[in-house]
């Protein structure tokens, strides 16, 4: 493992578990509130994470214990290329931040990774931070929302093509469609399905009506999307969405964002939102479907030798 941190008198350090979930979804929502004006992680995106049978929580993890035994900060590496970090705004410019992401660097090499990064929103705390350290910035990314009494354009499908709740024998074909569409830009592995199903149907609360396809005439999915109620469940959020790339141009994405929104406002949800980066190109598309970005993310990564 890493060498221990050094940290500030009265601070502590130790590996965290799944009973921490709680208490890293208070430091990562008091920093967003912020950096952002808004809090947007659930307490349910980090227990779907880590409940992920490959990941070892423990091993991947370490936690910053401050001076009254809360947790104030902390750092992971989730997977190749991936992690995390936060520190508590209360608990910021005492050297936290730049033992963390040593502490990440670390973690990374001993995994064999060239690389690690994460997320942060732009022009906050983190970025400013890792800015200073040379972690450059990898690519941006936004999360834009429909506004209020605004509803995603209708736009017919083709003859035979339906979109609808996913059939839970049909999981499977979801992964492939999804997992296909995102190793199109996005540098990694594939997502073992067990992992890829821990974060979708073993996502807390989850119902059947969260997983949404498009089939073609053959009953073959082709096109998926996935949706968490966020926000006490008054927002619909598209955590995915991913078209089969022989079966784009015929308006399937834009179906499904409908068909989507629909849905969440059926079980009480009043706003869509979901978030696309620059690798993708697909920021014009969503602003002309009248999305507008509500906040702007970086991702940053540093070699880890």
């Amino acid at each position: 493992m890493p060498a221990p941190l050094t940290l500030p008198a009265g601070y502590s350090e130790r590996p965290l578990t799944l009973a921490d979930a709680a208490a890293v979804t208070a430091v990562m929502a008091a920093a967003e509130l912020h950096d952002l004006g808004e809090v947007v992680i659930e307490e349910s995106d980090i227990v779907a994470d880590w409940s992920r049978p490959s990941y070892d929580v423990s091993a991947g993890t370490v936690g910053v214990v401050g001076p009254d035994g809360d947790l104030v900060a902390y750092a992971e590496v989730s997977g190749p290329d991936r992690g995390d970090m936060s520190v508590h705004p209360d608990h910021r410019a005492r050297g936290l931040e730049e033992e963390l992401a040593n502490w990440m660097r670390a973690r990374a090499a001993e995994r064999g990774e060239p690389t690690v990064g994460f997320p942060m929103p732009a022009g906050g705390h983190l970025d400013g931070v890792l800015d200073r350290l040379g972690w450059p910035v990898r690519w941006t990314s936004w999360v834009l929302s429909f506004p209020e009494g605004v509803a995603v354009p209708e736009r017919p499908l083709p003859e035979g093509y339906a979109v609808r709740a996913a059939a839970r024998d049909e999981v499977e074909q979801c992964w492939t469609v999804a997992e296909d569409a995102f190793l199109e830009w996005s540098v990694r592995e594939r997502q073992p399905f067990e992992d890829w199903a821990a974060v979708v149907t073993g996502y807390p609360g989850w119902e059947p009506w969260h997983l949404r396809v498009v089939v073609d005439p053959t009953g073959a999915v082709v096109a998926v999307a996935v949706l968490t109620l966020a926000s006490e469940g008054t927002e619909t959020y598209v955590d995915k969405l991913a078209t089969r790339a022989d079966q784009r141009g015929r308006g399937l994405a834009q179906a499904l964002l409908a068909d989507a929104f629909a849905a969440g406002r059926a079980h009480g949800a009043t706003k869509c939102s979901l978030s696309t980066d620059s690798r993708t190109g697909a920021l014009g598309l969503y602003e002309k479907l009248g999305m507008q970005v509500t906040s702007t993310w970086v991702n940053r990564a540093a070699p880890t030798r």
